[in-house]
C-alpha cells in the first residue's frame, strides 16, 4: 500500500509540475511582460492609441522546418493576442515583411500563408489592421511585379501606397520596394501617387487649394518597411539595437536601406513629424537633417532575435507619445524549461532512491521474520 501511494504521488507531482510550466511559457509568461510597456500620462479623449510592430516572416513551404513554423507562430499568436486583450490599440501598423516567402510561394501556398496570418492577427471591430508592402511579401526590386503586388492589395483590401486618417492623424503609408528611381512600371505609378499625397497635404496644410482631396492640416506619421538612408547602425543603441559586432556593417543602397536621392525626395515632399520603419529586425533612433525623427522597429518574430518588440504610440493632431514594448526573451523560457527539467530529474532520482530505501527495510523485516520463525 505505501509502495502504490508513493507511486500516485509522485504522478501527482509530475502532472503538476510539467502543466504547470507549460502553462507559464506558453500563456502567462506574456502577461508580466507586456504589462510593463506602457505611455506616461492618462491618454487624452482626442488620442489615437496604436501599436506599431514589423517583420513578422511568416514561414512559407518552402524553407523552415515544420516544428520552427509551428514554434514560432505560437509565439506571435500568444504575444498578439495577449497585446490586444491587455493594450486595446484602436489600430495595429504592420510595416511589411509579413510573410517571408511571398517573393516566391505559389498561388496555393500564398492562400495559405494568408490563412494562417488571419488566424494569428485576428482582431475585433474595434481594433483596425492596417499592413505595409515589404520585399519578402512582394520581392526586391528586380523581383517585384504587378502580379505579387496586386494579390498582395487585394488580401488587404488597400493600394500599398495611401493615406489612413483616423482621428485628426494622417498616417502616410509608403511602399518603399518601389523607390528604386530607375523608371520601372510600379516604382513610376508610386512616384506618381506619391506626388498626388504630397499635393494634397500640403493644400490642406495651407487651406488654399481646390480640386485636392483634403487631410487634417497635420504633417503625417509616414509609414514604411525600408529605412531612410543611413551609414550603418553605429549610432544605435539599446537592448533592442543590432548586436555589436553588426552595428558598424555599412548598409547598402536600396538594399538595406534607401538610396540617398529617394530618403531625401520624401522628405521634401511630407516633411514628416516621424517615420516608422522596419526592415532591419533591430531597433534604432536616427533624426535626419536635425528635425525628422525616425524609428526602426524590431522584427516581432522570435527567429529573427532573441527579444522582439513593438511600438505602443499615442498620437494626436499636434504631438505623440511612444513606448517600447518588449515580448519574453527565448532564452528565459529555455532556461524556465531547462530547469523544470532538471528539478523533475531530481525528483525522479530522489523517489528511486526514497523506493528503493524502502523497499530494503521491507526486505530486512521479512528476513528478521523468516528467521525468528
Amino acid at each position: 500500500m505505501p509502495r502504490f501511494s508513493a507511486r500516485w504521488i509522485a504522478v501527482v507531482v509530475l502532472i503538476f509540475v510539467v502543466s504547470g510550466v507549460f502553462f507559464f511559457c506558453e500563456y502567462l509568461i506574456y502577461f508580466p511582460t507586456i504589462l510593463k510597456c506602457g505611455i506616461d500620462g492618462r491618454p487624452m479623449d482626442s488620442t489615437l492609441r496604436a501599436m506599431v510592430l514589423s517583420d513578422t516572416h511568416l514561414l512559407g513551404a518552402v524553407g523552415g522546418h515544420w516544428f520552427d513554423k509551428l514554434r514560432r507562430e505560437w509565439q506571435m499568436e500568444r504575444a498578439f493576442q495577449t497585446a490586444l486583450w491587455l493594450l486595446r490599440p484602436e489600430i495595429v501598423f504592420i510595416l511589411g515583411d509579413i510573410f517571408d516567402e511571398g517573393k516566391w510561394s505559389s498561388q496555393k501556398d500564398w492562400e495559405d500563408d494568408v490563412r494562417r496570418f488571419h488566424r494569428m492577427f485576428r482582431h475585433t471591430t474595434d481594433t483596425e489592421l492596417v499592413v505595409l508592402v515589404g520585399n519578402h511579401d512582394i520581392g526586391f526590386h528586380y523581383e517585384m511585379d504587378w502580379f505579387k503586388l496586386q494579390r498582395f492589395e487585394k488580401v488587404f483590401n488597400a493600394t500599398s501606397t495611401r493615406i489612413v486618417t483616423k482621428k485628426g492623424v494622417n498616417f502616410l503609408l509608403v511602399n518603399s520596394v518601389a523607390l528604386h528611381g530607375d523608371g520601372c512600371p510600379i516604382c513610376q505609378s508610386v512616384e506618381r501617387e506619391l506626388i498626388k499625397l504630397s499635393r494634397d497635404l500640403n493644400c490642406s496644410l495651407q487651406d488654399n487649394c481646390e480640386g485636392s482631396q483634403l487631410y487634417p492640416p497635420t504633417p503625417p506619421v509616414m509609414l514604411q518597411h525600408y529605412p531612410l538612408y543611413r551609414v550603418s547602425d553605429a549610432g544605435c543603441t539599446g537592448q533592442d539595437a543590432a548586436p555589436p559586432e553588426e552595428r558598424h556593417l555599412l548598409f547598402r543602397e536600396k538594399y538595406d536601406v534607401l538610396s540617398k536621392e529617394a530618403s531625401q525626395r520624401l522628405l521634401q515632399w511630407f516633411k514628416p513629424r516621424l517615420i516608422l520603419s522596419g526592415h532591419t529586425h533591430s531597433g534604432c533612433e536616427v533624426l535626419h537633417d536635425n528635425k525628422y525623427p525616425e524609428i526602426s522597429v524590431p522584427s516581432f518574430n522570435w527567429r529573427n532575435r532573441n527579444n522582439p518588440s513593438f511600438i505602443l504610440a499615442s498620437f494626436s493632431a499636434g504631438s505623440y507619445a511612444l513606448s517600447k514594448c518588449f515580448l519574453p526573451e527565448e532564452s528565459t523560457v529555455i532556461a524556465v524549461y531547462c530547469s523544470a527539467g532538471a528539478c523533475l530529474l531530481f525528483l525522479f532520482l530522489a523517489h528511486c532512491l526514497w523506493m528503493k530505501g524502502l523497499l530494503q527495510c521491507f526486505s530486512l523485516c521479512l528476513l528478521g521474520k523468516h528467521k525468528s520463525l
